[in-house]
């Protein structure tokens, strides 16, 4: 067998994020105002807060105007929807995102809802996931978007090829599995969960299996095919008192068991995580072009 490729998320999402860089450079060349994304912040979850002042980095790296509200965790419902109508009606903002996880008083179905559709870079809003369903999309959830361009610069052929999605989330699992059945990308999809019975059985027939279960470990060597293109979603926190911050992060495959028995596969930290915030400043700058027609 070749040597297992390690597809590098970051060598990825770099080139991508320098590509909306030029682009954005052009579209202001040209005139038009640099594209703008409201992100906004409820609390002080420190996952949720570290992840926003990422994207507010990369988003001044590649010329797009950032704009953070943050707003106290105790923030009514009402006045976190009163906030967001604020922003579907100002002119100057292209893009709003909504950080999850929001506090347990506030409905996220209700947030994600509110959002106009053509603002929605997230690619959460009920009209932006119908409108993948059916082939026609405009802003597609930035971790499966990432994935798929993963897998594209990787020279994974799709066609025909059977992939199986590991992991159901309206975040992860089912909108990449809508992309990988489009016409044009043409896989054959399975989508499994953590009911599913035998589910070994069907990994193995995978020629991409995605891991998206959120269980450390989860995938080992006897679920994958010889030669499959496996793609870890998981981000997982694995007590290691070896360092300082007493954790390590960990993936949802194990990556040193099924290393040398996959074609290709991607690292956790460094493989699916960097796209996240690439894809998003591409769909901002989507939106600031009219993309939702």
């Amino acid at each position: 067998m070749t040597q297992t490729r390690i597809i590098d998320g970051r060598a990825v999402a770099q080139a991508v994020r320098e590509e909306v860089r030029e682009e954005v450079s052009t579209w202001i060349a040209q005139g038009r105002p640099a594209p703008r994304l409201a992100v906004v912040l409820v609390g002080n979850h420190p996952a949720s807060a570290s992840y926003v002042r990422g994207k507010r980095k990369a988003s001044a790296e590649a010329g797009v105007e950032s704009e953070t509200l943050v707003r106290d965790e105790n923030i009514s419902e009402e006045a976190l929807l009163d906030l967001v109508r604020t922003l579907n009606a100002d002119q100057e903002i292209d893009g709003i995102l909504v950080q999850l996880p929001l506090p347990e008083h506030i409905s996220e179905k209700r947030i994600i809802h509110a959002i106009d559709p053509a603002k929605d870079v997230d690619g959460f809003h009920p009209e932006n996931v119908g409108r993948l369903l059916i082939g026609d999309p405009a802003f597609v959830s930035a971790t499966p978007a990432g994935i798929m361009e993963l897998l594209s610069r990787a020279g994974i052929a799709l066609r025909g090829q059977r992939a199986v999605v590991v992991g159901r989330s309206n975040i992860v699992g089912k909108p990449l599995a809508a992309l990988l059945m489009q016409r044009g990308t043409d896989a054959t999809v399975t989508v499994c969960h953590s009911r599913t019975q035998r589910i070994e059985e069907i990994t193995r027939e995978a020629d991409i299996l995605v891991a998206a279960i959120g269980r450390a470990g989860f995938v080992t060597r006897n679920m994958v095919k010889p030669g499959a293109a496996v793609i870890d979603v998981g981000i997982n926190r694995v007590e290691d008192p070896t360092r300082a911050r007493g954790y390590r992060l960990a993936g949802d495959v194990d990556f040193d068991d099924v290393l040398e028995q996959a074609g290709h596969i991607t690292p956790v930290p460094g493989g699916v995580g960097p796209m996240t915030i690439a894809m998003l400043l591409r769909n901002t700058l989507a939106a600031a072009q009219g993309a939702y027609r």
